[in-house]
């Protein structure tokens, strides 16, 4: 059986992504270099695919969101000895991010705004901020995949700094 949370609202099955024109796979070692690395190919991948430079907004969206949910796959998702999956796809006018891990009874919690003193527990919230659209999908009893989608079209929010840059 399929289950989906989208945005924390289970539902019996998730719509799948619209087929990608590209997509990669790659797995990672299950620690903080595995999460690094992860972050940055999918930095590279998100450039060279949408043409889109390693500093724009899009860019740096994308790696904010793959560093949260690698992070938390080799922190909260993995079992000693156990990598985890990285797979970038390019469906039209997003770029989807997708870790999955080995922990699918360690579903992301709610998020919720924090205590101002609280140090951590806020990554979640960053990756709903950044991503158009965030969620969770658990396939089997072994794993569960977490993913959001970045905009890659007009339609993509633009940061002040980009909107300087463009206006000169």
């Amino acid at each position: 059986m399929l289950t989906a949370v989208t945005h924390h609202q289970t539902t019996d099955e998730a719509a799948p992504p619209p087929l990608p024109a590209r997509q990669r796979t790659l797995r990672f070692s299950g620690t903080g270099r595995g999460a690094r690395l992860a972050r940055r190919l999918a930095v590279e991948q998100f450039s060279e695919w949408t043409g889109l430079p390693h500093d724009s907004g899009a860019a740096r969206a994308v790696a904010l969101v793959t560093a949260e949910l690698a992070s938390n796959a080799v922190r909260h998702g993995s079992l000693p000895g156990r990598d985890f999956r990285l797979t970038l796809l390019l469906p039209p006018h997003a770029f989807r991010v997708e870790v999955t891990d080995t922990r699918p009874e360690r579903l992301p919690p709610h998020t919720a705004p924090r205590p101002a003193d609280e140090t951590s527990g806020r990554g979640l919230l960053l990756v709903q901020a950044y991503a158009d659209r965030w969620g969770c999908t658990v396939r089997d009893a072994y794993t569960k995949t977490v993913w959001a989608e970045i905009l890659t079209d007009s339609r993509a929010p633009v940061s002040a700094d980009e909107q300087a840059r463009r206006a000169v």
